[in-house]
């Protein structure tokens, strides 16, 4: 990512992304980049984990795999996940 807009306009796709692929009932716009994914934040679980992950690795060809030690940092909010999608995607 270049810039600080690309990277929010990528936040708000991956937003959109976990909205749409977890059937949420809220507007993508409304996720904010530094909430908690879990708990407090979107409150997901490890099921919402496995969709998103079969939906990034559709979409941008990366692989967010369970016994990935860097999983607890990656799905810290959406702003790690963005990052690191975009560091490591092929589409």
């Amino acid at each position: 990512m270049s810039t600080t807009q690309d990277s929010i306009a990528f936040e708000r796709e991956v937003a959109q992304l976990i909205v749409e692929a977890l059937n949420l009932e809220i507007a993508a716009e409304s996720v904010e980049p530094e909430a908690p994914l879990f708990g407090d934040g979107l409150g997901l679980d490890s099921i919402d984990v496995l969709e998103i992950s079969l939906v990034v690795s559709k979409k941008y060809g990366v692989q967010l795999r369970a016994d990935n030690q860097d999983n607890t940092h990656i799905f810290t909010s959406l702003r790690t996940l963005a990052a690191h999608i975009a560091q490591h995607r092929s589409k």
